[in-house]
């Protein structure tokens, strides 16, 4: 997904650059960069952080960076911020997102006249392309609102120029994009932050302001917070902010992640009749749906696996399966003595690929004398590859999909049926998949309940991974 981070301050913001672009390292791991204007114009860095931590390969970049705006980000798509000289002057941008007609709106570009320099992985870097696209208005703002019209997707972004930083939230809120502001002692705002992640505000001195709408553009500087354009009316945000993907310390759409989360939980419980021992998250996102469960149940929480955080992130986010595979393996540790002889009630955030839950996760606990395993998943099996991210990019990636092709053969006549939990080619779906992670038992939570648990209006909310539409 990626993460970015603005800050206006009256004095220098290096320090608030940096650890607030770091509060976004769990939404990436590939690419990472920081930007700041000052008196001597522009100074930026891009690193990547593949093979080391944020903190560790900026802390001597932001030292030498002096300015009183900033922006930074963490993409696992595209190397960014970019500094970018076009006829609206020089400015930096940082976008995160996914375009699903990239090559498209390339070839397009070529053909009249355009060209690339910067390249991703041997392919066209998204951020150039945004800009490229932004650069075709008549102004900034013009250019954005442009861009978002001809991007297929969904595209956040800080554009950061001499008269402030543009923050722009994507056409259909898919993603969050806050405001913060930092008030001094007599009452005054005196510095404004935009990032994905409200959660980074707190800690750095500021509060949130407001998060912006679908579509909105809004300018910070010095003076305050300026709308240059008004939201859009449809809103679709990304469900899986509150199941997997936000911090648990983040609010999107006033709703609490740690608090959905915990709903998620309850709801799992209830009606489950399974006898267990005790109820187990895996770390870190499934940790809120397990204290919910247990909260619900009456059943202990305890911590068969616990995570070693220091050295490694989440294992959704590489790009690479062996890299995934890795990560899964050494970041979870497994405690013999809570896991011997348990019934245990196993709550994740989601079964995507189902690879890393089945070899890295049930196999330590049979490994180390689990009696039964009982999984339950905080989402519905999830049908359709996201379009809007980059987290799953094709159908053939899922495990509900596998379990179909392997009932059915390569057909999809019946998609249908297995979309709906009360059908029976859904139980032999899910069947197949608890068989094929070597579970005791295997129960999804009902789309209806989640949705209630995040509690936002259905029609609010992008269902697509469990829709397709």
């Amino acid at each position: 997904m990626g993460g970015i981070f603005g800050v206006v301050s009256e004095g220098n913001c290096a320090k608030t650059l940096f650890y607030g672009t770091d509060y976004h390292s769990h939404l990436g791991t590939e690419n990472a960069g920081l930007a700041v204007f000052g008196d001597g114009g522009f100074s930026h860095a891009i690193h990547s952080i593949s093979q080391a931590q944020f903190k560790s390969r900026f802390v001597e970049d932001y030292k030498g960076m002096t300015g009183r705006m900033g922006i930074g980000a963490i993409d696992d798509e595209s190397p960014q911020p970019l500094i970018i000289r076009s006829k609206f002057g020089t400015y930096a941008l940082a976008a995160v997102g996914l375009i699903t007609n990239k090559d498209e709106l390339t070839r397009r570009l070529l053909r009249e006249g355009g060209s690339f320099s910067e390249m991703a992985d041997g392919g066209i870097n998204n951020v150039e392309l945004v800009a490229k696209l932004i650069n075709r208005g008549e102004t900034i703002v013009d250019g954005i609102g442009r861009m978002q019209q001809a991007v297929e997707g969904s595209i956040c972004l800080l554009l950061m120029a001499r008269e402030g930083i543009y923050a722009a939230r994507d056409r259909y809120g898919r993603f969050p994009l806050a405001i913060g502001a930092e008030v001094s002692p007599a009452g005054a705002e005196v510095s404004y932050t935009a990032a994905t992640e409200s959660s980074s505000f707190a800690n750095l001195g500021y509060e949130l302001s407001r998060s912006l709408g679908p579509g909105e553009i809004v300018r910070l500087d010095r003076d305050g917070i300026h709308i240059e354009r008004e939201a859009g009316g449809e809103k679709h945000v990304c469900a899986f902010l509150w199941i997997y993907t936000g911090d648990p310390s983040a609010i999107y759409e006033g709703i609490s992640v740690e608090n959905a989360r915990e709903r998620c939980g309850r709801a799992m419980a209830r009606g489950d009749r399974v006898e267990a021992d005790f109820v187990a998250g895996v770390p870190d996102s499934g940790v809120g749906h397990a204290i919910g469960y247990a909260m619900e149940s009456g059943l202990p929480y305890r911590r068969p696996l616990v995570k070693y955080t220091p050295g490694y992130g989440r294992s959704y986010t590489p790009p690479s399966q062996d890299i995934r595979d890795l990560v899964a393996t050494m970041k979870l540790c497994a405690v013999r003595d809570v896991i011997r002889g348990g019934r245990m009630v196993v709550c994740d955030d989601s079964i995507v690929r189902g690879t890393q839950l089945k070899n890295y996760t049930i196999r330590k606990l049979w490994d180390n004398g689990a009696k039964e395993i009982h999984v339950r998943p905080a989402c519905p099996p999830l049908m359709f590859p996201c379009r809007f991210s980059s987290s799953t990019r094709t159908t053939a990636e899922l495990a509900s999909h596998r379990a179909i092709r392997a009932l059915e053969g390569e057909t999809m006549e019946h998609i249908d049926e297995y979309l709906d939990h009360h059908s029976e080619r859904y139980r032999r779906m899910v069947e197949w998949i608890r068989q094929n992670l070597n579970v005791t038992s295997l129960k999804y939570i009902h789309l209806e309940d989640m949705i209630a648990a995040i509690g936002l209006p259905e029609e609010q909310l992008c269902l697509y991974c469990w829709r397709g539409r």
